[in-house]
C-alpha cells in the first residue's frame, strides 16, 4: 500500500493515471493484469492500494514521488443508562436531550461494519432537511436501497475489498481479481451498536429482553450519521480504512468515530499505520477523529491509536450490573456477571463437576481446566454443570462452546479478571465468578461425594458501587510509540452498553416465546469511544466555531476524577486508577460545553511532533502538502512540549536540571477573569507552575505559562499529577504523567 506525494492540480482522473503509469513502469508487461488500482486515494489526500510483490513494493519505495510503503494490515474491532450516569456523575441531572435540536446539523461519520437502517435507533422524526454541504452517498447494495437512507442516516457506502486476493510471493504466481459484491448492511451488529451509541435517536420502552429497560439514545441524538463499511467479521483491511477516511473527509462529515485498531503487538509507526494516517488528513480538513484504545489491557504498553491528533477511548463500566446466581446443593449462592436467558430453576440442580475431572483422555489437566477444545469426554461431560477456569488465552466464546458441544447443563467459570465484563451465552445457563467465590464452589466440590447445582437467569442490579471503573480489557498506556504524549486520553463508558443491533435469530440466541430483540447489549473500548464521540458532537452542536483540538481539550480538563462514591477512581483490581489506564479520567459532556479555558493543537504541533519523533523534513513536507520547515533542534523529547490537554515526560533525570514545558490556554469564558494555579503533585517530585495566576482582560485571548519537575527527591518510576486553573467558576484540569529515572 503506497502513499504517494503528488497532487496533481487534485484532479482523480490524472492521478489515477499518474499511479497507473508507477505501477507499470516495476510490473512486467507479461503480468499487466495486476496494474490496477485496489483503492485510490485521491481528496484528502494522495495515494493508492495494488497488488505488489515484496521485490517489486522494495523498488516502488525508492521512488521520490513515494512517501510511506507497507503492507496492508488486517485491524482488529474494538468491540441507554450510560449517558444518564454519566449527567448524574457530573453533578447534574440535565440531559443532553435538552439541547436535541442543536445537533442537528453535526454530521458524524462512523467506520466500521456498516449498519441496520431498520433499526428505530436510526428513525428521522422531527429532523430537517440534509445540510446542502453533505457531499455523500447513498449507495445501493444486494438488500440495501436508496430508501434505506433519510434525514438520519444521511449517508452509506460500503467496499469491494478484495479481500480474497493474497499478495503474490514472486513475479511468477498470477493473481486474479475475484468480484465481491456487497452493500453497507451492517451483517456482525459491531458497526449499528456503536453507531446508536454515538448519535442513535431516543427509544422509549427499549431493552435486551426484559434487561437494561430505559430510554435508548445517542449522546447526540439529532447528529446526522453516515455509515462506512470498511470491516467483516474477519477483521478490517487497512487499504479500505484509508479509503474510508478519504471517502468521508470529502463527504463533508464532522466528525469520525473508529472502534478499531492495530493489534497492540504488532504497532506500526504513525506514516504506516492507515488510521494514524487517515486522521491525520482528517484533522488538516477540521475533521475530528475519535478511536479506541484498544482491548489488550490490562498489562501496560497494549495502547493502540496513540497518535496525539486522535482522541484515544479508554472504557469503564457503569453503576449497573447483571448477575447470574451459581445456587450450590448445600444452599449457599454466588452471584457472578453474566447475561443469560436459561429456564433453570432453584427448584431443580444437576450435577457439578471440575473440567478437569471430566477429561479427555491423554489431555493435559491444565488444557481441560480451561475448557481448551478437544479437552472434555463428551459422556462424562453430559447432563453437569462444569467448572472451567480463565488462563487469559481461550476467549469465553470458545470456552462455552466446548462446554456446551460437550452436552453439559451450564458451565460456571472462575476468572478474576474477566469477572468485570458479562458474558453473553443466550439461553444457555452461564455464569462467572472471581477467585474467592471460585474457591468455594472448588471446596463444595471436594467436600461432597454428589455436588450438585443451578444457575439461575440474569437479573439487573442497579447502582453498583463504585462505578465508574476502568475495565480490565481496556488497553494501558504509556504509549509504545512515544511516551511523550499521555494515551489514552479519556475514559467513557464501555462496558455491558445497551444500543441499537442487528436482528439475532441464531439458535440460542432468542429466549423462547420472545420477538427478535432490536437492541443488545456489548462491552469493549468500541462502546467507550462513540460515547466520546457523541459527547464531542454535542459540544460542537452548541460550539460549532470550536477546533477538533478545542473540544477534545474541553473534555479532558473537565473529566470526572472520583466515583459514585465520591473516592478516586479505581481500577479494575481495586486499586487507584492512573492515567495510563484511564487518561485524564471520565467524560463529563455537560461540563465539558463551558470549560472556561482550552488547549489548542495545531496542524503545526503535530508537523513538530513529526518533526521530533524523527522523520525526515521532506517526508513531513510530502505528507502535509505544504512548505514546512522542522526547527532547528528536534529531538524526541520535544514532544512533551506540543500544546496538548496532558503532559507527559518519558525521561526525567533526576542527577540533571529541572525539565520545563511550555502550555498557551485560550480563554472560552469571560473575557474578563482571573485564574489561579492549584498543583497536586506527588511526594518527592518538585513541581513549579509560572505564572501562578493568569489574568484574562478584554482583548487578551491567550496566555502561556511554564511547567518545571524536577525528580532530585522523587522515587524512580511514573509519577502521577495535575495542575488546575481555578477562577471561581471553571476548573481547567491538566494531568501530567513524569517518569523519573
Amino acid at each position: 500500500m503506497g502513499k504517494s506525494s503528488n497532487n496533481h492540480g487534485g484532479e482523480a482522473e490524472v492521478a489515477e493515471s499518474s499511479h497507473l503509469q508507477l505501477l507499470s513502469s516495476i510490473i512486467p508487461s507479461s503480468e499487466s493484469e495486476r496494474i490496477s488500482l485496489i483503492h485510490s486515494y485521491n481528496h484528502a489526500f494522495k495515494g493508492f492500494s495494488a497488488m505488489l510483490t515484496q521485490h517489486e513494493a522494495s523498488i516502488l519505495s525508492g521512488h521520490e514521488e513515494i512517501v510511506s510503503i507497507f503492507p496492508d494490515p488486517l485491524l482488529q474491532l474494538h468491540t441507554t443508562r450510560s449517558w444518564d450516569f454519566l449527567n448524574v456523575e457530573s453533578g447534574t441531572t440535565s440531559t443532553p436531550l435538552f439541547h436535541h435540536n442543536l445537533s442537528r446539523d453535526v454530521i458524524i461519520g462512523v467506520i466500521d461494519t456498516g449498519i441496520w437502517p431498520e433499526s428505530p435507533s436510526f428513525n428521522d422524526n422531527g429532523i430537517g432537511e440534509i445540510p446542502s454541504r453533505w457531499k455523500g452517498v447513498c449507495m445501493e447494495g444486494s438488500d440495501f436501497k436508496k430508501s434505506n437512507c433519510n434525514r438520519k442516516l444521511i449517508g452509506a457506502r460500503y467496499y469491494n475489498t478484495p479481500k480474497a486476493l493474497i499478495p503474490p510471493k514472486s513475479s511468477s504466481n498470477k493473481s486474479h481479481p475475484i468480484n465481491i459484491t456487497g452493500s453497507p448492511r451492517d451483517s456482525v451488529g459491531h458497526g449499528t451498536h456503536t453507531t446508536s451509541i454515538a448519535a442513535g435517536a431516543p427509544i422509549a420502552n427499549a431493552s435486551y429482553y426484559g434487561l437494561a429497560p430505559g430510554t435508548a439514545r445517542g449522546g447526540s441524538p439529532s447528529a446526522r450519521i453516515a455509515s462506512y463499511k470498511a470491516c467483516s467479521l474477519e477483521g478490517c483491511s487497512g487499504s479500505t480504512i484509508l479509503k474510508a477516511f478519504d471517502d468521508a473527509i470529502k463527504d463533508g462529515v464532522d466528525i469520525i468515530s473508529v472502534s478499531i485498531g492495530m493489534t497492540s503487538i504488532f504497532q506500526s509507526d504513525f506514516l504506516n499505520d492507515p488510521i494514524a494516517i487517515g486522521a491525520f488528513h482528517a484533522q488538516q480538513m477540521g475533521v475530528m477523529v475519535v478511536c479506541s484504545a484498544g482491548n489488550s489491557g490490562p498489562d501496560p504498553y497494549t495502547i493502540v491509536n496513540s497518535a496525539p491528533w486522535i482522541f484515544t477511548v479508554a472504557a469503564s463500566n457503569i453503576d449497573r450490573d447483571f448477575q447470574s446466581t451459581v445456587v450450590l446443593g448445600n444452599g449457599k449462592t454466588f452471584p457472578g456477571p453474566a447475561i443469560n436467558f436459561s429456564n433453570l430453576t432453584r427448584s431443580k440442580t444437576y450435577p457439578l463437576a471440575r473440567a478437569e475431572d471430566v477429561a479427555a483422555a491423554f489431555t493435559p489437566s491444565s488444557d481441560a481446566r480451561s475448557c481448551y477444545p478437544g479437552s472434555l469426554d463428551p459422556k462424562k461431560v453430559r447432563g453437569k454443570i462444569i467448572v472451567c477456569s480463565g488462563d487469559g488465552s481461550n476467549p469465553r466464546r470458545i470456552q462455552k462452546l466446548v462446554v456446551e458441544d460437550a452436552k453439559a447443563i451450564g458451565m460456571i467459570l472462575i476468572d478474576e479478571l474477566q469477572k468485570g465484563s458479562p458474558f453473553e451465552s443466550g439461553i444457555y445457563p452461564f455464569t462467572e465468578v472471581g477467585d474467592i467465590a471460585g474457591f468455594h464452589i472448588l471446596k463444595y466440590i471436594n467436600s461432597t461425594k454428589n455436588p450438585t447445582a443451578t444457575i439461575l437467569p440474569t437479573k439487573e442490579v442497579p447502582r453498583i458501587r463504585p462505578a465508574p471503573v476502568v475495565a480490565f480489557f481496556s488497553s494501558r498506556g504509556p504509549g509504545g510509540l512515544t511516551e511523550n504524549i499521555l494515551k489514552p486520553d479519556i475514559m467513557a463508558p464501555g462496558v455491558a452498553i445497551l444500543a441499537a443491533m442487528i436482528p439475532k435469530t441464531e439458535a440460542g440466541s432468542v429466549p423462547i416465546g420472545r420477538k427478535v430483540s432490536k437492541f443488545g447489549i456489548r462491552s469493549g473500548t468500541s462502546m467507550a469511544c462513540p460515547h466520546v464521540t457523541g459527547a464531542a458532537a454535542f459540544i460542537k452542536s452548541v460550539h460549532p466555531q470550536w477546533s477538533s483540538s478545542m473540544i477534545r481539550s474541553a473534555l479532558m480538563t473537565t473529566a470526572i476524577i472520583s466515583n459514585n462514591m465520591r473516592k478516586d477512581l479505581t481500577n479494575s483490581t481495586g486499586f487507584s486508577a492512573n492515567p495510563h489506564e484511564m487518561g485524564v479520567g471520565e467524560i463529563s459532556p455537560l461540563k465539558a460545553l463551558y470549560p472556561g479555558l482550552v488547549f489548542e493543537t495545531t496542524t503545526e504541533d503535530y508537523l513538530h511532533f513529526l518533526c521530533y519523533y524523527g522523520y525526515p523534513e521532506k517526508t513531513i513536507r510530502a505528507v502535509a502538502n505544504k512548505k514546512f520547515s522542522c526547527p532547528s533542534t528536534s529531538f524526541d523529547e520535544l514532544i512533551s512540549n506540543i500544546n496538548y490537554p496532558s503532559i507527559s515526560i518519558s525521561k526525567l533525570d533526576r542527577h540533571l536540571a529541572a525539565q520545563t514545558v511550555t502550555r498557551t490556554v485560550m480563554n472560552v469564558g469571560s473575557p474578563n477573569s482571573t485564574y489561579i494555579a492549584q498543583l497536586h503533585a506527588p511526594v518527592g517530585l518538585e513541581v513549579t507552575v509560572s505564572p501562578k495566576k493568569i489574568v484574562f482582560v478584554e482583548g487578551l485571548e491567550r496566555a502561556t505559562f511554564k511547567v518545571s519537575f524536577n525528580g532530585k527527591e522523587a522515587s524512580r518510576g511514573y509519577c502521577f499529577g495535575s495542575i488546575t486553573w481555578f477562577d471561581g467558576l471553571h476548573s481547567v484540569r491538566t494531568v501530567f504523567a513524569v517518569n523519573v529515572e
